[in-house]
């Protein structure tokens, strides 16, 4: 078997084969590279095909940090079969493209089940699993959307459900968004959540929400009590599901946050949505790791875990090993 690989310019292309494969793999979506080359990020779609007929696709992010240079494909690659055979070529061709780029090593993360014959077959290749902590929701909260908004209040937790209907009492409001410009509230609360919560803030919100609001696919929403911002999220609507990607809150008596999620499921539902992604969660065994609180706060309204192999890396140069000593003991230090 051999696959060719070259560049995928069309986005239908592109899109039709990754929802067909792989719908909740946001960071392989087209927009996403969009957002990225916003922010000035080397990017490249490239297609693999099996005589002509495409097998799978990466897209590649070039990241040149401090710790080294590597090549990043967040959620990816995404193929139409997991057969072994397409990951040794695909593997092989982007090392190959790698070398080219000068990169340290390749880190990939498909959203694959975490299973001793996945972390088998990425061990054959010589893969390493990554010195980051888990990121990219390998482990998120998810909510099936399928039953009536009735039922779906039922599943939460008590706690949840009684802080909603509180949050309603009290005269919270919901306000939403697709104006860049309303960002500017959301980002007084985020700085202040970063702080509490002891989580690195996440840069290119605003060129991520303009590229998605821009394609009907993201919404701001704000919780307000009595003109004053005391909550928000960030929320995209990619492939099948509704995704709480980024959220702020002020530390308050009022309980807004839980009604700007709840009003978040509504919209995702409401859009046909089979599911709301709370996405990332902190691993169960990890008792001091910043999102343990967060992570409370989502599991509350009922769901499931769902866990992804964690990313891994291919090492390309003998100086990926400063790379991941600077990873591992940075980890460390932030409790991860």
């Amino acid at each position: 078997m051999h696959l060719t690989m070259r560049p995928i310019k069309e986005p239908d292309v592109w899109e039709n084969f990754l929802l067909t494969h792989a719908p909740k793999s946001l960071f392989q979506s087209w927009a996403w590279g969009d957002v990225q080359e916003r922010l000035g990020v080397r990017v490249w779609r490239l297609g693999f095909y099996e005589n002509d007929v495409l097998v799978a696709i990466a897209q590649i992010m070039k990241v040149a940090a401090r710790r080294g240079t590597f090549l990043h494909v967040r959620h990816g690659p995404v193929f139409k079969e997991q057969k072994r055979e397409y990951w040794k070529e695909v593997l092989a061709h982007i090392v190959d493209f790698g070398k080219q780029e000068m990169a340290w090593f390749i880190r990939i993360g498909p959203l694959i089940e975490d299973c001793p014959a996945n972390r088998a077959l990425f061990s054959s290749f010589g893969l390493k699993p990554a010195a980051i902590h888990a990121m990219d929701a390998e482990y998120c909260w998810v909510l099936e959307l399928s039953q009536p908004e009735e039922q779906l209040l039922a599943g939460m937790r008590k706690t949840t459900r009684y802080e909603i209907r509180h949050a309603q009492k009290l005269g919270v409001v919901i306000e939403q968004s697709t104006e860049p410009k309303d960002l500017d509230a959301f980002f007084e609360l985020y700085k202040e959540t970063s702080d509490r919560h002891g989580f690195v803030p996440h840069q290119g919100i605003r060129e991520e929400f303009e590229v998605y609001a821009g394609q009907n696919k993201a919404v701001l929403l704000l919780g307000k009590h009595e003109g004053k911002t005391l909550a928000g999220a960030i929320i995209l609507f990619y492939g099948n599901q509704g995704i709480y990607h980024h959220g702020a809150s002020l530390s308050s008596k009022i309980p807004a946050s839980y009604l700007v999620q709840w009003e978040a499921i509504r919209q995702a539902k409401n859009r046909g949505m089979n599911v709301y992604n709370f996405w990332g969660i902190a691993p169960e065994n990890k008792i001091k790791h910043p999102w343990r609180g967060i992570t409370l706060f989502k599991k509350g309204f009922g769901g499931r875990e769902i866990e992804y192999i964690h990313a891994h890396d291919l090492p390309i140069s003998p100086l990926y090993v400063v790379s991941r000593f600077v990873e591992t003991v940075r980890g460390q230090l932030r409790g991860y």
